[in-house]
Protein backbone atom coordinates (compact mmCIF):
# COMPACT_ATOMS: atom_id res chain seq x y z
CA UNK A 1 0.00 0.00 0.00
CA UNK A 2 1.61 3.37 -0.88
CA UNK A 3 1.86 6.05 1.85
CA UNK A 4 -0.91 8.51 0.87
CA UNK A 5 -2.96 5.37 1.47
CA UNK A 6 -1.91 4.49 4.25
CA UNK A 7 -2.31 7.88 5.75
CA UNK A 8 -5.98 7.78 4.86
CA UNK A 9 -6.60 4.52 6.36
CA UNK A 10 -4.86 5.54 9.44
CA UNK A 11 -6.50 8.54 9.68
CA UNK A 12 -10.51 6.73 9.24
CA UNK A 13 -8.86 4.31 11.73
CA UNK A 14 -7.89 7.17 14.68
CA UNK A 15 -11.11 9.57 13.47
CA UNK A 16 -13.56 6.14 13.94
CA UNK A 17 -12.16 5.12 17.34
CA UNK A 18 -11.52 8.72 18.78
CA UNK A 19 -13.46 11.29 17.47
CA UNK A 20 -11.91 13.47 14.46
CA UNK A 21 -11.68 16.49 16.51
CA UNK A 22 -8.71 15.21 18.72
CA UNK A 23 -7.03 13.37 16.55
CA UNK A 24 -3.94 15.42 14.83
CA UNK A 25 -1.54 15.06 11.90
CA UNK A 26 0.72 14.46 14.54
CA UNK A 27 -0.98 11.88 16.36
CA UNK A 28 -1.63 10.29 12.30
CA UNK A 29 2.26 10.36 11.71
CA UNK A 30 3.10 8.35 15.22
CA UNK A 31 0.57 5.98 14.66
CA UNK A 32 2.21 5.18 11.12
CA UNK A 33 5.70 5.73 12.48
CA UNK A 34 6.40 8.66 10.34
CA UNK A 35 7.42 12.11 10.08
CA UNK A 36 5.23 14.84 10.52
CA UNK A 37 6.76 16.21 7.29
CA UNK A 38 6.58 12.76 5.64
CA UNK A 39 2.71 13.22 5.92
CA UNK A 40 2.61 16.85 4.89
CA UNK A 41 4.25 16.10 1.49
CA UNK A 42 1.39 13.73 0.84
CA UNK A 43 -1.33 16.30 2.51
CA UNK A 44 -1.38 19.58 3.48
CA UNK A 45 -3.09 19.34 6.59
CA UNK A 46 -5.64 17.25 8.53
CA UNK A 47 -8.56 18.91 6.34
CA UNK A 48 -6.73 17.66 3.03
CA UNK A 49 -6.83 14.37 4.55
CA UNK A 50 -10.70 14.48 5.75
CA UNK A 51 -11.54 15.40 1.83
CA UNK A 52 -9.59 12.30 0.65
CA UNK A 53 -11.58 10.01 2.84
CA UNK A 54 -14.62 11.87 1.67
CA UNK A 55 -13.78 10.58 -1.66
CA UNK A 56 -13.72 6.68 -0.41
CA UNK A 57 -17.45 8.19 0.93
CA UNK A 58 -18.53 9.34 -2.55
CA UNK A 59 -17.56 6.23 -4.19
CA UNK A 60 -19.37 3.57 -2.15
CA UNK A 61 -22.23 5.62 -2.16
CA UNK A 62 -22.64 5.90 -5.81
CA UNK A 63 -21.91 1.83 -5.50
CA UNK A 64 -24.00 0.35 -2.80
CA UNK A 65 -27.16 2.22 -3.53
CA UNK A 66 -27.72 1.98 -7.34
CA UNK A 67 -31.72 0.79 -8.27
CA UNK A 68 -31.63 -2.64 -9.04
CA UNK A 69 -32.57 -4.09 -12.94
CA UNK A 70 -33.67 -7.29 -14.02
CA UNK A 71 -33.66 -8.67 -10.46
CA UNK A 72 -36.22 -10.80 -8.63
CA UNK A 73 -37.25 -8.85 -5.74
CA UNK A 74 -36.14 -11.08 -2.38
CA UNK A 75 -34.16 -10.97 1.01
CA UNK A 76 -30.72 -11.82 -0.73
CA UNK A 77 -31.23 -8.75 -2.70
CA UNK A 78 -32.83 -6.28 0.45
CA UNK A 79 -29.71 -7.45 2.14
CA UNK A 80 -27.32 -6.23 -0.11
CA UNK A 81 -28.58 -2.56 0.02
CA UNK A 82 -29.05 -2.80 3.81
CA UNK A 83 -25.66 -4.11 4.05
CA UNK A 84 -24.16 -1.24 2.58
CA UNK A 85 -25.93 1.04 4.38
CA UNK A 86 -24.64 -0.10 7.81
CA UNK A 87 -21.08 -0.47 6.24
CA UNK A 88 -21.82 3.30 5.14
CA UNK A 89 -22.77 4.40 9.09
CA UNK A 90 -19.60 1.80 10.39
CA UNK A 91 -16.44 2.96 7.82
CA UNK A 92 -17.56 6.71 8.01
CA UNK A 93 -18.91 6.80 11.51
CA UNK A 94 -16.65 9.79 13.00
CA UNK A 95 -18.37 11.90 10.10
CA UNK A 96 -21.93 11.09 11.01
CA UNK A 97 -20.76 12.10 14.71
CA UNK A 98 -19.76 15.13 13.78
CA UNK A 99 -21.03 16.18 10.43
CA UNK A 100 -22.66 20.02 11.24
CA UNK A 101 -18.80 20.51 12.34
CA UNK A 102 -16.78 19.36 9.77
CA UNK A 103 -18.66 20.73 6.78
CA UNK A 104 -18.57 24.09 8.77
CA UNK A 105 -14.96 24.07 8.67
CA UNK A 106 -14.83 23.65 4.87
CA UNK A 107 -17.48 24.85 2.31
CA UNK A 108 -15.74 23.18 -0.49
CA UNK A 109 -16.45 19.69 1.17
CA UNK A 110 -20.30 20.99 2.38
CA UNK A 111 -21.48 21.50 -1.47
CA UNK A 112 -19.68 17.64 -1.68
CA UNK A 113 -21.63 16.41 0.82
CA UNK A 114 -24.74 18.40 -0.02
CA UNK A 115 -24.78 17.15 -4.07
CA UNK A 116 -23.55 13.29 -2.39
CA UNK A 117 -26.78 13.66 -0.43
CA UNK A 118 -28.83 14.82 -3.63
CA UNK A 119 -27.57 12.05 -5.68
CA UNK A 120 -27.95 9.19 -2.91
CA UNK A 121 -31.58 10.43 -2.68
CA UNK A 122 -32.59 10.37 -6.40
CA UNK A 123 -31.29 6.49 -6.85
CA UNK A 124 -32.72 5.73 -3.08
CA UNK A 125 -36.33 7.29 -5.01
CA UNK A 126 -35.44 5.27 -7.94
CA UNK A 127 -35.17 1.90 -5.29
CA UNK A 128 -38.61 2.89 -3.82
CA UNK A 129 -40.23 3.61 -7.02
CA UNK A 130 -39.03 -0.52 -8.65
CA UNK A 131 -40.00 -1.67 -5.41
CA UNK A 132 -43.54 0.12 -5.74
CA UNK A 133 -43.84 -1.48 -9.80
CA UNK A 134 -42.85 -4.74 -8.78
CA UNK A 135 -45.56 -5.08 -5.91
CA UNK A 136 -43.25 -4.29 -3.05
CA UNK A 137 -44.42 -1.56 -1.25
CA UNK A 138 -47.46 0.25 -1.51
CA UNK A 139 -46.39 3.95 -1.79
CA UNK A 140 -48.65 6.46 -3.36
CA UNK A 141 -46.45 8.44 -6.30
CA UNK A 142 -46.01 11.69 -3.89
CA UNK A 143 -44.60 9.93 -1.12
CA UNK A 144 -41.50 8.59 -2.65
CA UNK A 145 -39.68 11.63 -2.38
CA UNK A 146 -40.51 12.15 1.35
CA UNK A 147 -40.30 8.77 2.32
CA UNK A 148 -36.36 8.17 0.77
CA UNK A 149 -35.64 11.68 2.30
CA UNK A 150 -37.26 10.68 5.53
CA UNK A 151 -34.80 7.45 5.51
CA UNK A 152 -31.51 9.08 4.39
CA UNK A 153 -32.37 11.44 7.25
CA UNK A 154 -32.87 8.73 9.58
CA UNK A 155 -29.57 7.04 8.77
CA UNK A 156 -27.52 10.61 8.48
CA UNK A 157 -28.41 11.43 11.91
CA UNK A 158 -28.88 7.77 13.77
CA UNK A 159 -24.81 8.04 15.53
CA UNK A 160 -25.53 11.61 16.45
CA UNK A 161 -28.92 10.60 17.92
CA UNK A 162 -27.15 7.53 19.80
CA UNK A 163 -24.28 9.92 21.36
CA UNK A 164 -26.74 12.39 22.12
CA UNK A 165 -28.93 9.70 23.60
CA UNK A 166 -25.90 8.33 26.10
CA UNK A 167 -23.88 11.50 26.69
CA UNK A 168 -20.63 9.17 25.45
CA UNK A 169 -18.27 9.31 23.16
CA UNK A 170 -17.50 8.22 19.08
CA UNK A 171 -15.91 5.19 20.77
CA UNK A 172 -18.71 4.14 21.98
CA UNK A 173 -20.57 3.30 19.06
CA UNK A 174 -21.18 -0.63 18.51
CA UNK A 175 -22.11 -2.73 15.37
CA UNK A 176 -25.26 -3.56 17.77
CA UNK A 177 -26.37 -0.10 17.74
CA UNK A 178 -25.89 0.64 13.93
CA UNK A 179 -27.76 -2.47 12.94
CA UNK A 180 -30.58 -0.89 15.88
CA UNK A 181 -30.65 1.94 13.04
CA UNK A 182 -31.07 -0.78 10.56
CA UNK A 183 -34.01 -2.06 11.82
CA UNK A 184 -35.73 1.26 12.67
CA UNK A 185 -35.56 1.89 8.97
CA UNK A 186 -37.05 -1.97 8.19
CA UNK A 187 -39.73 -0.86 10.49
CA UNK A 188 -40.69 2.38 8.08
CA UNK A 189 -40.79 -0.32 4.91
CA UNK A 190 -42.95 -2.92 7.07
CA UNK A 191 -45.30 -0.04 7.40
CA UNK A 192 -45.45 0.03 3.46
CA UNK A 193 -45.20 -3.55 2.59
CA UNK A 194 -47.89 -5.53 0.70
CA UNK A 195 -49.32 -8.49 1.73
CA UNK A 196 -46.91 -10.51 -0.75
CA UNK A 197 -43.92 -8.52 0.60
CA UNK A 198 -44.92 -8.88 4.66
CA UNK A 199 -43.18 -12.35 5.25
CA UNK A 200 -39.90 -11.03 3.55
CA UNK A 201 -39.61 -8.09 5.25
CA UNK A 202 -40.30 -10.58 8.13
CA UNK A 203 -37.45 -12.33 7.49
CA UNK A 204 -35.27 -9.60 6.66
CA UNK A 205 -36.13 -7.92 10.23
CA UNK A 206 -35.08 -11.68 11.76
CA UNK A 207 -31.76 -11.47 9.88
CA UNK A 208 -30.95 -8.09 11.02
CA UNK A 209 -32.16 -8.98 14.65
CA UNK A 210 -29.95 -11.96 14.54
CA UNK A 211 -26.79 -9.79 13.41
CA UNK A 212 -27.33 -7.50 15.86
CA UNK A 213 -27.27 -10.19 18.62
CA UNK A 214 -24.09 -11.20 17.04
CA UNK A 215 -22.50 -8.18 17.35
CA UNK A 216 -23.32 -8.03 20.96
CA UNK A 217 -21.98 -11.01 22.00
CA UNK A 218 -18.52 -10.36 19.49
CA UNK A 219 -18.59 -7.23 22.04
Amino acid sequence: MKTRDKIVQASLELFNQHGERTITTNHIAAHLNISPGNLYYHFRNKEDIIRSIFSLYEQHLESGFQPYVDKEVDVDLLVGYFDAMFYTLWQFRFMYANLADILSRDEALKNRYLQAQQDVLARSSSVLIKLTEDGFLNVEEGDIAPLADTIKMLVSFWISYKLTQTQSCIGSITKESLYEGLLRVIMIFKAYSTPESAATFERLEEYYTSMASGAETAA
